[in-house]
């Protein structure tokens, strides 16, 4: 198995009902502003380099973002965002993350816990358990894995529910926050961070220069 045997697994999942069909409604009734594009509407896998040092965990793919481009984190103002802060961090070789062949390339790997987008950004426990398998994978096909970055406190949560199979501990001895870092019992350094939502970035709570400079700490332990 490698990472392009399981995008090929990950894009053809149906496992959730609920999931599936709202990606493939989204995907047929379109935003206004994107009408020309053929939406991808299908469960969206990671990205990045198989030797990869750090992991970019979020949440889901956004309906407009992800589910149009087909890759995570691309075509959407979080991405934008994100984008441009990982690039000044040196850790993305252009500022902008717009579709599946732009050219961008990341110095690490960057999914999502639940692959397909759900009603709301709110996954249900079930949908977030189907998807665990394919989180568990990527988890495997990363051997040099250092670093797991978790955007959210779901993208957060998610790797400590991975290292939780193996490893006893409590969630509660982890509490999210932006900047928390911990060193987990499989010796992988978990990182908690803002997620670069518009309702973060335009409140001030995640601000361009917060971002970088936490992106900078990252990198320094790579």
């Amino acid at each position: 198995m490698t990472l392009v045997h399981l995008e090929k697994e990950v894009t053809v999942c149906r496992k959730c009902d609920r999931l599936t069909a709202f990606r493939e409604k989204i995907a047929k009734e379109k935003r206004k502003s994107y009408m020309d594009w053929d939406y991808w509407g299908k469960a969206v896998p990671g990205y990045g380099k198989p030797d990869a040092k750090l992991m970019i965990l979020g949440l889901a793919p956004a309906a407009h973002g992800g589910n149009r481009t087909g890759r995570v984190f691309t075509g959407d103002k979080s991405a934008d965002f994100l984008f441009k802060c990982l690039h000044h961090a040196g850790l993305a070789n252009q500022p902008n993350s717009d579709h599946r062949d732009d050219g961008l390339e990341l110095n690490g790997y960057i999914t999502a816990a639940v692959k397909c987008v759900p009603p709301g950004d709110k996954p249900t426990a079930e949908e977030k358990e189907n998807c665990e398998p394919y989180l568990a994978r990527e988890f495997e096909l990363l051997p040099d894995l250092k670093i797991v970055l978790g955007l959210g406190k779901i993208g957060f949560d998610s790797c400590l529910k991975f290292v939780r199979k193996t490893f006893p501990l409590k969630m509660k001895d982890f509490k999210f926050g932006h900047g928390v870092r911990y060193v987990l019992p499989n010796g992988i350094i978990l990182y908690g961070a803002f997620h670069p939502s518009p309702r973060n970035v335009n409140t001030k709570r995640l601000t361009f220069e917060m971002m970088v400079k936490f992106l900078d700490t990252v990198k320094g332990e790579l």
